[in-house]
């Protein structure tokens, strides 16, 4: 079993080393820095009693997994905020939260032709059908980790089950939904 001294000493070597094999991967300081951070903190929390040669492969895998969560996160996000953001109303300030402006009626909506605020609560309609007839278990991680924006690890404390549940009933929820809505004509 590693002390305190050990395992501190190992994630002092590793560091600079798994920044920059995060910021190749990633191409964000900020986002490199959390990934890396994330999988230190894994790693303490997690093995921290395990024996000091086995830092590395455990780190290693932590880290790479981190980073391909990362991916996984960007992607679906990506996809979803493309497909949203075609119902937020348009306006110069970028970044705003299209799920923010779903429920909320703008003053700029009431400007837009009839039949485009017709078509978007049709599509919004279509989109909470599609979301209402997921299992209850994938509803509730994707609601969580996409509309909540909650990490893996939160959801999975909150749905009292692993982090690798979480990533599955996510993945399923999301092809499901993808298939639902493109069988309904509607494209991302």
């Amino acid at each position: 079993m590693a002390s305190r001294i050990e395992l501190s000493d190992f994630l002092s070597s590793v560091e600079r080393r798994a920044f920059k094999q995060a910021f190749f991967a990633l191409r964000d300081e900020d986002t490199a820095l959390d990934v890396v951070q994330d999988a230190m903190m894994k790693l303490a929390e997690r093995y921290g009693d395990r024996p000091a040669e086995e830092f590395g492969a455990l780190f290693q895998r932590i880290l790479q997994n981190g980073i391909n969560d990362h991916f996984r996160r960007s992607k679906v996000r990506n996809l979803w905020t493309t497909l949203l953001s075609a119902f937020s109303p348009d306006s110069e300030e970028d970044g705003g939260d299209p799920l923010e402006t779903l429920g909320a009626e703008s003053d700029i909506a009431a400007f837009k032709a009839p039949h485009l605020q017709e078509e978007q609560r049709q599509t919004l309609g279509v989109i909470e059908q599609e979301i209402a007839k997921l299992p209850p278990r994938q509803r509730e991680a994707f609601l969580m980790r996409y509309w909540e924006e909650m990490d893996i690890a939160e959801t999975a404390a909150a749905m009292g089950c692993t982090e690798g549940s979480v990533k599955t009933h996510c993945s399923r929820a999301t092809h499901t939904l993808a298939a639902a809505l493109r069988a309904r004509g509607i494209e991302p």
